[in-house]
């Protein structure tokens, strides 16, 4: 094997995990260098302690999130996201601290913490992005690479093989499948496999042998990592292989097979020293709970500031138009299952709430007012689940929350349904902004309602949820199967 494509970095870890606290350390001391002279015209002792403090704050939330470790065979956006939180925390206490001594007037009045926070986390970024370019190039010219080989066949060993493929920041030559079982050759032959190394992208040779092949190739340090692919019912071949294979210098690597689950922010969890594997994990709690809270308090109370008047005229419409009371409250199901009562002003002559037999609203049914008609079709009966929004029952966007009737029925018929309280029941959601709103008068409609759900809830973010908002003003309010 080419000694270039050996690690580079990997024999050095110590020493550039302390070149990196070291750049670390020059982030944030240049960050509260270039404000003091911008706004003081010198540095001062105050400015210097501020900067060892941050400092010492940021060493602290840095072991907690082990930003110092390997991010080979991730994205820069997923160390992006952990060095900004762990610069935020180390900062937002500096902040708090500041603001109780002297140094308030100074670095912590407005707007020098501002500049010093953003500067602090562009260099921060900055240099762990020219970092990752420099490697790139560098493993593009086959050095500091990585020789994988996978064990196994079948969905799960291709899956692996194609995120390896598409991680091209990484470095990783793939030598190929290993597998002892008959006839595994002719099921490989179709996988279009290729990687990118220094004479360009090239197609991978997909059966490179059988498990004794991958042992004397493991044992002659030829290979770098192994990612056994092996079947759950394939223990005994799994333990045999793992003992051969600690003959040799290789990794190994066990990968699951979880995909055969519909998996729902499925992560690893540390069980008293025992790794588990959360097929169903807890979408939306900790830190990105706290913001998706924010997000909600915010907007919905600008929203109601901005609709106050309108549904004061709504309100007195409802009441002059038809007898009984301006709001109909129903029971819901709310986040982990837990019933609260939604807010909705009153479109139909009877407030049905709970019973075993609820009946959805249909084309022209006779319970719905003339105004509530108008009201349904427009999604203007919903304007005071903005309320529930405040009171922390729902979120802005989310999965629609259904009656508890429909919940009984429609958690034993369809699975995953009840995933979707996995986080807060929203007023408007990315299955409502596809059409799938209104009357789900069949199974497949309630089917698809819940896939747009489940998507959702996989792959939330703050800026999804802007799209979502926006897209509603203008195709999420209206449409022809709400009555």
């Amino acid at each position: 094997m080419d000694i270039r494509s050996k690690g580079l970095v990997k024999p050095h870890s110590s020493l550039f995990a302390l070149l990196a606290r070291v750049l670390d350390f020059s982030a944030v001391l240049l960050g509260v260098v270039v404000t003091a002279l911008f706004f003081k015209g010198s540095v001062t002792q105050d400015y210097l302690v501020a900067a060892l403090g941050s400092v010492v704050c940021l060493q602290l939330a840095a072991e907690f999130a082990e930003i110092y470790r390997s991010w080979r065979s991730e994205t820069i956006w997923a160390e992006a996201k952990q060095v900004s939180l762990c610069w935020s925390a180390s900062f937002i206490f500096a902040l708090a601290v500041g603001s109780m001594t002297h140094l308030e007037d100074t670095l912590f009045s407005w707007p020098q913490f501002a500049q010093w926070y953003l500067l602090t986390l562009v260099c921060l970024l900055s240099w762990r992005l020219l970092a990752r370019f420099l490697l790139q190039r560098a493993r593009d010219k086959g050095h500091n690479t990585r020789s994988v080989a996978i064990a196994g066949n079948g969905a799960l060993a291709i899956e692996v093989a194609h995120r390896l493929e598409n991680c091209t920041w990484g470095g990783y030559v793939i030598k190929g499948f290993y597998d002892d079982r008959q006839g595994i050759k002719g099921e490989l032959e179709d996988v279009d496999l290729t990687v990118r190394d220094a004479h360009g992208v090239q197609r991978v040779q997909n059966f490179a042998g059988e498990f004794s092949d991958l042992i004397a190739s493991a044992r002659r340090g030829e290979i770098d990592k192994v990612y056994l692919t092996l079947p759950m019912r394939a223990e005994k071949r799994i333990k045999w292989l793992i003992k051969e294979l600690s003959a040799s210098t290789v990794s190994v690597y066990l990968i699951p097979d979880v995909f055969m689950f519909d998996l729902l922010h499925a992560r690893t969890v540390n069980l008293n020293g025992v790794p588990a594997i959360g097929v169903v994990g807890e979408p939306n709690r900790g830190t990105m709970s706290i913001l998706k809270r924010m997000e909600d308090v915010i907007l919905a109370g600008l929203i109601l500031a901005l609709i106050s008047g309108p549904m004061l005229c709504i309100a007195a419409a409802v009441k002059l138009t038809s007898s009984g009371p301006i709001f109909f409250r129903q029971t819901r199901y709310g986040l982990d299952g837990k019933p609260f009562k939604v807010w909705k002003f009153r479109t139909m002559t009877v407030c049905e709430d709970n019973s075993a037999q609820i009946k959805q609203a249909q084309k022209n049914d006779a319970r719905i007012t003339p105004l509530g008609g108008f009201l349904r079709r427009t999604s203007l009966d919903e304007l005071p689940q903005f309320i529930n929004v405040l009171e922390g029952n729902m979120s802005i966007v989310g999965p629609r929350p259904h009656a508890v009737a429909h919940n009984e029925m429609y958690r034993e018929q369809i699975s995953g349904y009840m995933l979707r309280h996995k986080i807060k029941p929203g007023i408007t959601g990315w299955a409502q902004i596809n059409g799938l709103r209104g009357e789900t008068d069949t199974l497949d409609k309630m089917e698809r309602r819940v896939e747009y759900d489940l998507h959702y809830i996989r792959n939330w973010s703050v800026l999804w949820d802007i799209k979502i908002i926006f897209l509603t003003i203008f195709k999420g309010f209206i449409g022809k199967n709400a009555f």
